[in-house]
C-alpha cells in the first residue's frame, strides 16, 4: 500500500503509540492524517475513534489506524460505522487475517498492552497484506449490509 492516505488517531492512552507508528507511515511514502489527539492528558476515545471512521465514510481516506488503552474501546467506536472493518491486533498472524479474510481496512492497538515493536510489525503486515476476496467476499458485504 503506497501513494495513498492513511487517517491515524488515538486516545491519551494510545498517544504514545501513535507517535512511534506515523513515522513508519511516512517512510512508506503513505501521507498521514493525523486526527489527534496531540498529548497523553486525557480525552475521550470514542470521538477519535469516530473522526477516524468518518474519513471511511466520506471517501477522505480508504484506511485507518486506532489507539486507546487497550485499543478496545475505539475499535467499538470506529466499527459503528458500515463502512468500518476495525480489528483490534496483538500480534502478527492476526494482522494478516484481518486482511485475508475480514478486508479489514482499519488497525486497531492497545498502548498499554501493545509494545512498539510489535505494533510495528503488525501495522508493516496489515499494509503489505491484500483481501483474498473469493469465498470470504459474501462475508465480508455482509458485516456492511446486516439483513
Amino acid at each position: 500500500m503506497t501513494d495513498t492516505t492513511i487517517a491515524i488517531a488515538c486516545d491519551h492512552g494510545g498517544y504514545d503509540l501513535k507517535m512511534q507508528l506515523i513515522p513508519m507511515l511516512e517512510a512508506r511514502g503513505l501521507a498521514v492524517l493525523d486526527l489527534g489527539t496531540n498529548s497523553s492528558k486525557s480525552v475521550d476515545y470514542p470521538e477519535f475513534g469516530y473522526a477516524m471512521a468518518s474519513t471511511i465514510r466520506d471517501g477522505k481516506t480508504d484506511y485507518g489506524v486506532l489507539c486507546c488503552g487497550s485499543g478496545i474501546g475505539i475499535s467499538i467506536a470506529a466499527n459503528r460505522y458500515p463502512e468500518v472493518r476495525a480489528a483490534l491486533i496483538h500480534d502478527a498472524l492476526g494482522a494478516k487475517l484481518c486482511r485475508q479474510h475480514n478486508n479489514a481496512n482499519v488497525i486497531c492497538f492497545g498502548g498499554r498492552t501493545t509494545g512498539p515493536d510489535v505494533a510495528l510489525d503488525c501495522l508493516e503486515i496489515f499494509l503489505d497484506t491484500e483481501f483474498e476476496g473469493g469465498r470470504h467476499e459474501r462475508r465480508v458485504e455482509k458485516l456492511s449490509n446486516p439483513t
